[in-house]
């Protein structure tokens, strides 16, 4: 048997081919084995040679193709037999990813181990709508929330009078609880009228910016379709005169990746 070989948690990125890093891109090209996620773009395995082993671990509401546990394993046993694993996933590794847990498992196996940093769509889904996550004067701090830690039972450990207060909040996967989000914030003294943005499919040509208040998104929630990242603040006023990329003049260019 060969050597063990080493696994690397890397992050594509919020959607789009030229976010990935240069490490990234050149991991992909020389990987004997990508694990990847669903929110992991065709475009970006294409990149991946025909040579190399692809296997799909997406998970989605309800419908998991593999335990975590069982990806979490699928890392250590890839790492016996080949030697460059690539564990791909959307965004960051370590923002929601549940990375540290497949971390834990290489580390306890005594198997090396690489992370490589991704940008995260709590930050780019903002800015591609033109909205910026703080602004001088408007809001001098963010959040990230996990939107399905907010459901049923969940409520009830959610720090709802802390949140009121945040410059800006940012949850991903929260589609499902927007409602709830919205009310259970306006409960706790938020301005119902504060200003909420969804970015459908961040930073993809199918990007769609829904805007809305609190008060709206409580009593009659927008239409919204999965994957989306909820910007809750004032900051969410400059997407009408700051929308650069889903304006006529940006989608005329090219955008290729010359790496």
């Amino acid at each position: 048997m060969n050597a063990r070989g080493k696994v690397y948690l890397v992050g594509a990125g919020p959607g789009a081919i030229d976010l990935l890093t240069v490490k990234a891109f050149q991991l992909l090209q020389t990987a004997d084995v990508v694990v990847y996620d669903r929110l992991v773009s065709s475009e970006i395995m294409e990149i991946v040679p025909d040579k190399c082993l692809k296997h799909y671990v997406g998970k989605q509401e309800s419908e998991h193709t593999l335990p975590q546990e069982e990806i979490n394993q699928l890392l250590v046993d890839y790492s016996n037999k080949y030697q460059k694993v690539v564990r791909l996933k959307g965004g960051d590794p370590f923002v929601f990813g549940r990375g540290g847990e497949e971390v834990e498992l290489l580390v306890k196996n005594k198997i090396k181990f690489e992370i490589v940093p991704g940008i995260s769509s709590s930050v780019a889904a903002a800015t591609y709508a033109g909205i910026p996550v703080t602004h001088r004067g408007v809001s001098n701090n963010f959040t990230v929330v996990a939107g399905h830690t907010c459901t049923s039972t969940g409520f009830d450990s959610m720090d709802w009078n802390a949140f009121s207060k945040l410059g800006t909040l940012i949850i991903l996967m929260g589609v499902r609880s927007r409602s709830q989000i919205a009310t259970n914030l306006i409960k706790v003294g938020k301005n119902k009228n504060t200003p909420v943005a969804f970015i459908e499919r961040a930073t993809t040509p199918n990007q769609n910016v829904v805007i809305s208040t609190l008060e709206e998104v409580a009593n009659n929630p927008p239409n919204v379709s999965s994957p989306a990242v909820m910007v809750i603040g004032e900051v969410v006023n400059f997407h009408y005169d700051w929308n650069w990329f889903n304006s006529n003049d940006y989608l005329k260019e090219e955008v290729s990746v010359g790496i």
